[in-house]
């Protein structure tokens, strides 16, 4: 969970429209949303009850359903809020990158997409 906490982050670093991140916990749960509002929807990383940890977004969003569809052998899915891994098992940080960035960026480009 340190290394998806630290992709976060380094992913938000090259997101400057975010204003930065801000870290509370949600449900007891770590939990990233960009500063300025109206730019993204909230990453959560926490225990799984499939696997052994996940990185979760807002369910009503079609950000799991999108990347599921571009990458559909590579992730563990758990219908459209998570993506679930062992410990042990190295993460695939590159992808991980677009859906962390998908997540932070969505509402700015789910306006986009309507304009």
């Amino acid at each position: 969970m340190q290394q998806l906490r630290a992709l976060i982050f380094d992913v938000a670093a090259d997101l400057p429209q975010t204003g930065g991140l801000v870290e509370t916990l949600k449900w007891g749960e770590p939990s990233y949303l960009p500063k300025k509002k109206c730019v993204g929807t909230t990453v959560r990383i926490g225990p799984s009850k499939i696997k052994d940890y996940a990185i979760f977004v807002h369910c009503q969003t079609t950000l799991i359903d999108e990347f599921r569809h571009m990458l559909p052998d590579n992730f563990y899915y758990e219908g459209n809020r998570g993506v679930h891994f062992n410990v042990g098992t190295p993460l695939d940080k590159e992808r991980l990158r677009l859906l962390i960035s998908n997540a932070l960026t969505y509402h700015q480009r789910q306006k986009v997409k309507s304009d």
